[in-house]
């Protein structure tokens, strides 16, 4: 498929080494167009179009948020380590950086396209 776009300055070199590979191979998967099995659609965004990859380490949750929207790229939205421990949600203020990096993935991707 598609080069992978990085989501911010937290990205995917905040974790370890071993949840990196882990999370990388995941995103490898969606790159070739295909759907790692620990890649699900995350609830609030309309389908299968923004998805999450969870991983855990050492008694640690990490996640990663992507999309395939946006034709061929693959962007990373956002990845993080789940602080609560109880519950799944993921935290509003999360959500919201989520979407903030949707809205500027789609305009980015929007430019790319138009030149």
């Amino acid at each position: 498929m598609g080069r992978s776009k990085p989501g911010g300055s937290e990205g995917i070199s905040c974790v370890g080494a071993s949840v990196r590979r882990d999370i990388g191979y995941a995103l490898y998967f969606a790159q070739l167009g295909d759907k790692h099995p620990a890649a699900k659609p995350l609830k609030g965004f309309g389908g299968a179009g923004v998805l999450e990859i969870v991983e855990d380490h050492d008694g640690n949750t990490y996640r990663a948020i992507y999309t395939l929207r946006l034709g061929e790229v693959v962007y990373v939205l956002h990845v993080f380590q789940k602080k609560a421990k109880r519950g799944s949600a993921t935290p509003k203020h999360h959500l919201d950086m989520i979407r903030e990096r949707l809205r500027h993935a789609e305009q980015m991707h929007k430019m790319r396209i138009n030149q």
